[in-house]
C-alpha cells in the first residue's frame, strides 16, 4: 500500500476525528485522553498485519480505533496462511466509509487501448505478457482475468506501485490493478492509462472506461474503507462512533473530497456494517478461489 493510499486514509477519517473530538466538549467519552486511529499498512507493508495486530492488542475502552479494509477484515485470511488475528472476533465494525474498485492500467505510451486488446495479445503471446501487483489482495483482479479471459499470463510482486510505473514503461510487464485512490494521481499525471475498472458500475473520475463486469459478467472486484475497534469496546461507543462516522461521511463537502479521491461514500449503521464484512468475507474467500491464489 503505497504512501499516497496511507495520506488519503487519513485525511479520509480526519473529519470523523475532529468531529467526535468537539463533542467530547459534551460527553463523558472520549474525554481528555486522546483517540488513536491505527494505519495499518506502511508502504508495501504485510497487507496490514502489523498494524491491524497491534490494534487488536490495544486496551478495548474507546481510545484506539482501527481503519479498517478488505484486506485487513476479509481478503487476509484467505491470502495467508496464518495471521495473529481473528477479524471476525477480535474487532467489532463499526462503520463504512467508502467503496472502491480497481482500475486495469497499462503505460501511457502503450499501444493497449483497452482490455480487449490486452487479451488479444495475450492469446496471441501467451507467457509472455506479464503483471504487477503490489499487496495481497491486489494479485486477486489479475489473475481473475485469467480465469474470466482464458489467458496466460504471469505475476510479479513489487513492494510498491512506484516499481510498478518504473516497469511498465520500461516494457519489462505489461499491465497492473490498481485501486482507484491509488491510481487516481497517477492516471492525472499521465504516468498510466485506464483501460477497465473492476467496480460494479462506472468511475465517474474515468467515465468512459468500461467495467469488467461489462466484458465478463461477474468480474466485479471491490474494496473498502471503515472503522473498527478492539472486540469488548464498549457498546456506547460503537454507537456514538457510528454516529460521528455517518455525519462525516454525510456532510457534503467531504463527500466530493472523497468522491474526487475515487472513493465512493458510503455510510452505514453498526449491524449493517458488520453484515456486510461477513457477506465480503465470503466474496474474497470465492474470488481468491477462482483466482487459484495459493496462500503465502
Amino acid at each position: 500500500m503505497s504512501k499516497q493510499l496511507i495520506g488519503i486514509m487519513v485525511r479520509t477519517t480526519l473529519a470523523a476525528s475532529l468531529l467526535f473530538t468537539a463533542a467530547a466538549q459534551a460527553q463523558a467519552w472520549p474525554g481528555s485522553k486522546p483517540v488513536t486511529i491505527v494505519v495499518p499498512s506502511a508502504p508495501g507493508g504485510a497487507g496490514g498485519i502489523i498494524g491491524t495486530a497491534a490494534a487488536k492488542n490495544a486496551a478495548a475502552d474507546g481510545h484506539t480505533f482501527l481503519l479498517s479494509t478488505n484486506s485487513t477484515q476479509s481478503a487476509n485470511q484467505f491470502l495467508y496462511k496464518s495471521l495473529p488475528y481473528d477479524a471476525a472476533k477480535d474487532f467489532v465494525d463499526i462503520g463504512m466509509i467508502g467503496k472502491f474498485g480497481t482500475v486495469a492500467v497499462v503505460a501511457p505510451n502503450s499501444p493497449i487501448k483497452d482490455l480487449k486488446e490486452l487479451v488479444d495479445l495475450a492469446k496471441k503471446k501467451p507467457g509472455e505478457v506479464f503483471f504487477g501487483y503490489y499487496s495481497s489482495s491486489s494479485q486477486v483482479p489479475p489473475n481473475l482475468l485469467k480465469q474470466y479471459a482464458d489467458i496466460n499470463t504471469e505475476g510479479a510482486a513489487y513492494k510498491n506501485i512506484t516499481q510498478i510505473l518504473t516497469d511498465l514503461r520500461g516494457g519489462l510487464i505489461q499491465f497492473a490493478f490498481v485501486d482507484y485512490l491509488t491510481a487516481k494521481g497517477q492516471i492525472d499525471g499521465g504516468n498510466l492509462k485506464p483501460i477497465a475498472v473492476t467496480g460494479a458500475q462506472p468511475n465517474p473520475l474515468w467515465p468512459n472506461v468500461p467495467t469488467t463486469d461489462s466484458i465478463y459478467p461477474g468480474f466485479v472486484v471491490e474494496g473498502w474503507l471503515g472503522i473498527s475497534a478492539p472486540a469488548g469496546t464498549p457498546k456506547e461507543v460503537v454507537a456514538k462512533m457510528n454516529g460521528y462516522l455517518k455525519a462525516a461521511v454525510g456532510d457534503k463537502a467531504t463527500r466530493e473530497q472523497l468522491t474526487n479521491m475515487g472513493l465512493q461514500p458510503e455510510a452505514m449503521d453498526v449491524d449493517a456494517f458488520g453484515q456486510y464484512v461477513r457477506d465480503d468475507t465470503q466474496r474474497w474467500k470465492e474470488w481468491v478461489k477462482t483466482a487459484k491464489i495459493q496462500p503465502q
